[in-house]
Order: structure tokens, then sequence, then C-alpha cells
């Protein structure tokens, strides 16, 4: 990941399970400004879908997408309009 890429906010939400990881990502989002970029962190399988339709919904772009020990990190850009 380069410097334009570096996520300005981080949400740790291991452990939450659904919907928990969804609308806490979406009122962490509603805070920010377009453009801006944060990485989230979640060990609940149903992100992975649940998120998948939430960027393509609202627009946002993945930058990053891994998966490692049982924890999803995403690294999300707020879409310029949502």
């Amino acid at each position: 990941m380069n410097a334009a890429h570096d996520p300005i906010h981080t949400l740790d939400l291991s452990g939450l399970v659904c919907p928990l990881p969804l609308l806490k990502t979406k009122q962490a989002m509603a805070k920010m400004a377009a453009g801006e970029v944060i990485r989230v962190i979640a060990t609940d399988k149903s992100v992975v879908i649940d998120f998948r339709v939430f960027i393509d919904r609202f627009g946002h772009e993945l930058i990053e997408f891994s998966e490692a020990d049982e924890h999803f990190v995403f690294v999300l850009r707020k879409a310029l309009a949502s």
C-alpha cells in the first residue's frame, strides 16, 4: 500500500457478528470526508458478502482485501458522493 492509500481511520470489529460490523462501518464512514481511507478488521465471515454489496451500492472503492488467521481486512476509500 502506498502513501495515497494509507488509512486515516482504523476500525477493529473483531468478535462482532452480523449486522454489527456493517452498521459500525457505515456509522464510521458517515463521519468521514469523501476520499478518506479506512481499514476495517472483522472476524465474522458474513462481512465478505455484506461489504461487497455495501461497496457496490454506495460506490466506495475497495483498495485492498486480505484474509489471515480468521480476520478479514478491508481498506476502503469513501465515495465522492454517498
